[in-house]
């Protein structure tokens, strides 16, 4: 089977989409029966989507990135004709395609409507309906979504079901986000040594921070918890306005136990900051499936989080850490304190480990190929 992956790669940082599309084709090529290519964008977003000092390129490759073929603009409709061109004169069977954002939507459409009608497409939704909305989002994901462009995987039932309030005849199958490695768990105390912190019951925060994710929430909850606890925020702020809302919230805190760290947070660091922890904390105002539950799956890591989106689905309430009833500071608390004070955290980890034996890149890419095959 010939299979091209079309996706952000590197040179883009290697975060969410990137990383996921990197272990699906290092996956696939394991497969003797699958010969797979990838291509990518010229352009993904305009400069001046990332302020001065910010960028969405990597400074560096790693042996993971994938050697894709840059073909496609989101900004320059004309390039969608030179990425058909290039599909179809490959004549792959399939062609897979990352989709997560509707400002994408008009490019990748087009360009979907200018490949061949006999190769099979299979889009996978990361997110449809964007956790900061806007009043065009469903006119341009109607475009992409459009009726011939109905073989789909989503990563969550939530996102199944916004997918089929677009499209109710799309062709859809569910498959868990699989795990990433980001190699063994440090010791506890050796990484709090590395991060200048002291021993103390330690929530992290991770990943690039946008208002959805609700940090202002968590930081204004760690405000009342007493002296024994310390947070953990790694993850970049592209916002500088947004940047002095959290230091300025952080500065008034009345517990002071907070480590910022505000920027990217390369691969080989990923470990530093989950072996640090004691929980990780997802107090989101608005959710799909987060990537960075298959970071602390890994890591063997509990966590807490909001009842919103596709989260309650994976992570499971008094099994692998705990769900607060909605996104806000009285009910954040309450969880905190109660995973520290009454659950059984190590059954939590025991049942995390059985999790990832199923939540592997071979079990995705299995289903993944039973679901083109048939």
């Amino acid at each position: 089977m010939k299979i091209i992956i079309f996706s952000p790669f590197y040179p883009f940082k290697r975060g969410g989409i990137v990383n996921f599309a990197s272990n699906l084709f290092h996956q696939l090529k394991k497969n003797d029966s699958v010969n797979v290519k990838a291509i990518t964008f010229t352009t993904l977003y305009p400069k001046f989507f990332y302020p001065k000092g910010f960028s969405q390129l990597s400074d560096k490759k790693t042996e993971e990135d994938v050697d894709a073929k840059p073909i496609l603009s989101s900004i320059n409709l004309f390039s969608c004709f030179k990425a058909a061109k290039y599909v179809n004169n490959e004549k792959p069977d399939v062609l897979i395609i990352n989709y997560w954002l509707p400002y994408l939507a008009i490019s990748m459409g087009k360009f979907i409507r200018l490949v061949n009608k006999n190769i099979k497409i299979i889009t996978i939704n990361h997110n449809i309906v964007p956790h900061e909305k806007h009043s065009f989002d469903n006119c341009l994901n109607k475009y992409y979504f459009y009726k011939k462009n109905n073989l789909h995987i989503t990563l969550s039932e939530q996102v199944k079901a916004d997918l089929l309030s677009i499209q109710p005849k799309a062709k859809v199958k569910v498959i868990s986000h699989p795990l990433y490695d980001y190699g063994e768990k440090l010791d506890k105390n050796v990484a709090l040594e590395k991060l200048g912190m002291p021993k103390k019951k330690t929530l992290l925060f991770f990943g690039l921070i946008r208002d959805y994710k609700g940090l202002d929430i968590l930081i204004n909850t760690f405000s009342e918890l007493d002296d024994s606890y310390q947070l953990l925020i790694a993850g970049e702020c592209r916002q500088k306005g947004k940047t002095r809302l959290y230091k300025d919230l952080i500065k008034k805190s009345k517990n002071q136990n907070i480590k910022f760290a505000n920027k990217f947070i390369a691969d080989e660091e990923v470990k530093l900051y989950f072996s640090a922890a004691d929980v990780c904390v997802l107090p989101y105002r608005d959710a799909t499936q987060s990537g960075v539950t298959a970071v602390s799956f890994h890591f063997e890591l509990p966590m807490i989080a909001t009842n919103v989106g596709g989260l309650p689905e994976i992570i499971k309430n008094d099994e692998t850490g705990l769900i607060a009833k909605e996104p806000n500071t009285e009910y954040l608390k309450e969880t905190i304190i109660n995973y520290f004070e009454h659950c059984n955290i190590e059954l939590f980890k025991q049942n995390i480990k059985k999790i990832k034996k199923e939540l592997t890149w071979d079990n995705f890419t299995k289903n993944l190929l039973e679901f083109v095959c048939h």
